[in-house]
């Protein structure tokens, strides 16, 4: 849609940008997405054209008309689920479910052809970051699986709080605080992560956290130290994105 002040132009520069700085073309995206819980991990199973949830409000009216076509990847769906119950989590595979906006709209910035099959992974309801910690590392096979793993969320979600120029300090402050913790050895990223809310302003960051949540996936699949390739302030607050090479 019109982004006349450029609010977010750097963050759709660097989606344009992320599929040149992956090593090869991901045989299929996983993307757990803040917008979807369940009291079971869950993974969108169909094999057709999954279709979009447009899951927000107030938007101009042709945000409502968007296509993006992805492929569903039940091999995905089943993989996931097989790595998920050998860790010993409950899982389900749910048949008819869309991509909700927290993967079509920066899939359709970062991969606008739709050429790459997509699964969605649902948060666990309980959004305890240990528990989507362990996932992630369940997950981790995948990677050599030629599957990306992508969390889909926002390191400040503080709808409130957006565009008060008040919490810009308190949000950089946790934003180093959280890139210190996605840049420690895994081990250590682990311990920081399952005690994300006692970092400095965490809770005014976050005063729910299904949006922090996915990157616990995210890290928990990978065993090297991660990297903050994205940072700026939208809308009064710090903004980041980590890779886990």
């Amino acid at each position: 849609m019109p982004d006349p002040h450029g609010v977010w132009t750097k963050m759709g520069d660097y989606l344009r940008a992320l599929p040149l700085t992956l090593p090869e073309t991901p045989k299929a995206i996983l993307v757990i997405s803040g917008h979807w819980e369940e009291r079971a991990f869950s993974f969108t199973g169909s094999d057709a054209h999954p279709g979009l949830i447009f899951d927000y409000y107030g938007f101009p009216p042709e945000t409502y008309r968007l296509v993006w076509t992805a492929l569903g990847a039940p091999w995905l769906a089943e993989r996931g689920a097989e790595l998920l119950r050998d860790a010993g989590l409950q899982v389900a595979i749910v048949q008819e479910r869309g991509f909700d906006h927290g993967v079509f709209i920066p899939l359709k910035v970062a991969f606008p052809d739709a050429d790459v099959p997509v699964v969605q992974m649902s948060l666990h309801a309980s959004l305890d970051p240990s528990l989507h910690l362990a996932a992630g590392r369940a997950l981790a096979p995948l990677r050599e699986e030629g599957v990306l793993v992508l969390g889909s969320g926002m390191s400040f979600h503080n709808l409130r709080a957006m565009g008060d120029p008040r919490v810009a300090e308190p949000s950089a402050e946790f934003d180093r605080w959280l890139a210190a913790a996605a840049e420690s050895s895994s081990e250590e990223r682990a311990e920081r992560l399952a005690r994300w809310d006692t970092a400095p302003w965490a809770r005014l960051c976050h005063p729910r956290e299904e949006h922090l949540i996915p990157l616990m996936v995210a890290a928990g699949a990978s065993g090297e130290v991660g990297i903050q390739d994205y940072r700026e302030f939208v809308l009064g607050g710090a903004v980041s994105a980590f890779r886990f090479a």
